[in-house]
């Protein structure tokens, strides 16, 4: 027992060093170095290199022309979104800090996308989510109030084409997801979240272990 004890903390360690070898597996260039930054002299949160891997990954697999986001942030998620786009595709980017669009408005710039290539709408996400379009987008991308997860998919599953994507950022929440220790709210919801999808019957889902966790799930024809 005590060798099988100690093989299992050589698996739990090899894999916690290759999960961390994955996540920094694609190369940043100057542009996300540069919103990066932004983001935490902001005090904000980015995706990880990992994340930003695996939305590019799915954005380029879904040959992605729509794309809709909550959380502008500081543009790091939606560089990687753009750069799995299509060329001709639109990133329509929501978030309630305009200032925050700005840092993303420059970031893409210096990343080569032109002007057209991404749409920026200041707001609350559930005010503007119902002004946008059904069944007009590839894929949404979530990553704003984890309180209102639940209503960003039923907005997601409203806005997504048959075999459109959506997918959730942070469902981990630190650890916290899976701790049975008494948890905020918002964990509370995180929770509700992850069984309200792997029970869908519209929904196929799969989580990622990639940053602090990317749930993902395509919306059945």
């Amino acid at each position: 027992m005590r060798q099988l004890r100690g093989q299992e903390r050589a698996i739990t360690g090899n894999r916690q060093t290759s999960w961390a070898f994955a996540d920094a597996f694609v190369a940043e260039d100057a542009a996300l170095r540069w919103a990066r930054d932004r983001a935490r002299e902001a005090g904000l949160r980015s995706v990880s290199s990992g994340t930003g891997a695996a939305l590019r990954l799915l954005a380029a697999t879904a040959d992605a022309k729509a794309v809709a986001e909550i959380g502008t942030g500081t543009g790091v998620s939606g560089i990687h979104l753009l750069h799995g786009m299509r060329p001709d595709g639109v990133l329509t980017t929501v978030d309630t800090e305009p200032e925050r669009q700005q840092f993303a408005r420059q970031a893409f710039r210096a990343a080569g996308f032109a002007g057209n290539r991404a749409r920026f709408i200041p707001g609350r996400a559930l005010d503007v989510l119902p002004r946008l379009a059904d069944g007009g987008y590839d894929l949404v991308f979530c990553d704003g109030d984890r309180l209102e997860c639940l209503d960003y998919l039923a907005e997601s599953l409203r806005l997504l084409r048959p075999g459109g994507l959506v997918c959730f950022e942070g469902v981990f929440a630190d650890g916290r997801t899976v701790d049975s220790a008494i948890q905020p709210a918002e964990v509370l919801r995180l929770r509700e979240l992850l069984r309200t999808v792997r029970e869908s019957t519209v929904l196929q889902s799969s989580l990622l272990p990639v940053g602090d966790g990317l749930l993902c799930a395509v919306k059945r024809g």
